[in-house]
């Protein structure tokens, strides 16, 4: 199978970079696949689960929280707000945040807040899944 270059970008580190077979992640209106020779474009990702396969045909998964996807001829470039890998995430800290957005939830009427709630609930669950994913699933091959 053909490959491409791919780079995965946060403003801490340069998460990832190689050549792969295929992506697949989150965007605003859906999910999407990136193979080799896809179409250019830029779109906006989102929380969410970002699967790798890479040159050897072997599947990662990671988290992934917004940012902006440019699918290019020559390389895909993801710059994301965060990005974790599944043995990168913290159960105690996930549990934490979970506690902090349904305070949050319950105690205000605003709606930035209730947003801002929301989201963090958002990237609580997307994180449990990958934990629930490594532990109960082999690799995807």
């Amino acid at each position: 199978m053909s490959t491409f270059n791919f780079e995965l970008h946060t403003p801490r580190r340069l998460f990832y970079s190689g050549k792969v077979q295929a992506i697949t992640i989150a965007l605003a209106d859906g999910e999407i696949g990136i193979y080799a020779n896809h179409s250019p474009f830029t779109a906006c990702s989102v929380t969410g689960i970002l699967r790798i396969k890479d040159e050897s045909g072997n599947w990662r998964i990671a988290f992934v929280s917004g940012g902006v996807l440019e699918v290019k001829e020559h390389k895909n470039v993801l710059m994301a707000e965060n990005a974790e890998w599944p043995e990168e995430i913290d159960r105690a800290r996930i549990f934490e945040s979970k506690q902090q957005a349904e305070e949050m939830l319950k105690n205000t009427h605003l709606k930035f807040e209730i947003d801002k709630a929301k989201e963090r609930l958002r990237r609580v669950e997307v994180r449990l899944k990958i934990l629930e994913m490594e532990e109960k699933q082999p690799p995807l091959n």
